[in-house]
């Protein structure tokens, strides 16, 4: 019987001894045994029937020395862990917050770019006719063909005049087709220019001549007495290179266009559209040109 409640009360005792892992091994054993004959007078008093008072008190708790945690390491860990989890659930919280604001801006500003392209394609649609070919210019009754002798008119295939434009050989197709579209139109040769021009665009749609060409193609229809196919041509440039290098000038110029087809209201909003699209890169002397046009179309 002494052997038996010697047994339990070793158990109940040595489970929460064993759990401080952190005494030395030698110290544990030392006072797991006198507690062991502490309990042994307490419940077998020598048969006296007194209780003798046990040898040990209760143990204090040890002081941690600085620098050494508190608590243990797997605690530690877990702790760190959940710290880890939680960051983890802020930074997935603002980077959904974030991807949101970008959604809602890339409407926005897919809703400004559909919303300017119907604004500025309206007065262009309505100035221009199917062609320039198509605007009937009154002109003095001629005199009637001899029934002898028809009036004779040009084949449609008629070659157009480039005399005394030589071609550039740089070595680049597309630099050497832009700068020979460039001289037909410095030498005033439109019909050529123009060909030449689209012919660019079309062959080197991804050069970034293309901008250029386009561009040079609205001025050469401009300086031609066409101002609605050079409002179609700017209109093409802006809307088809945005970030070319002309297509701020096609912009400016088709504000020019459309005050020469009497629609200066029309190009008072091609010009706000050109300061808010172009208006901090655009050149101070360009910045001065655009205040002399909305001066001249008298813009609010």
């Amino acid at each position: 019987m002494k052997k038996f409640w010697l047994a339990a009360v070793s158990a109940a005792i040595a489970a929460p001894v064993l759990a401080q892992s952190g005494a030395p091994l030698e110290g544990r054993v030392v006072k797991l045994e006198s507690e062991m004959r502490a309990v042994q007078r307490k419940v077998f008093p020598g048969g006296s029937g007194q209780m003798i008072e046990p040898q040990i008190a209760p143990s204090t708790p040890p002081v941690t020395p600085e620098g050494v945690p508190a608590t243990s390491a797997i605690a530690d860990v877990s702790a760190r862990v959940t710290s880890l989890e939680q960051q983890m659930a802020t930074m997935t919280g603002q980077i959904e917050q974030a991807q949101y604001r970008l959604r809602q801006l890339e409407e926005q500003f897919a809703a400004y770019r559909k919303a300017t392209d119907a604004r500025l394609t309206a007065p262009i649609a309505a100035a221009a006719p199917a062609s320039e070919a198509d605007v009937v210019v009154p002109t003095a009754p001629k005199p009637a063909a001899s029934a002898s002798k028809p009036a004779a008119r040009p084949a449609a295939d008629a070659p157009v005049d480039v005399a005394g434009v030589d071609k550039p050989d740089t070595g680049d197709a597309a630099e050497d087709a832009y700068l020979y579209g460039y001289r037909l139109w410095a030498a005033k040769k439109y019909a050529a220019a123009e060909a030449q021009l689209k012919r660019v665009v079309a062959d080197f749609p991804k050069h970034r001549r293309a901008s250029w060409a386009q561009n040079l193609l609205g001025r050469a229809y401009l300086d031609d007495g066409k101002p609605s196919l050079a409002s179609i041509a700017f209109y093409d440039n802006y809307k088809k290179y945005p970030d070319g290098e002309r297509a701020p000038d096609s912009l400016f110029y088709l504000g020019s266009a459309l005050v020469k087809l009497k629609k200066p209201a029309d190009a008072c909003k091609v010009y706000g559209e050109l300061t808010d699209v172009y208006g901090a890169t655009i050149s101070a002397t360009m910045k001065a040109d655009i205040a002399k046009a909305r001066a001249a179309a008298k813009c609010a």
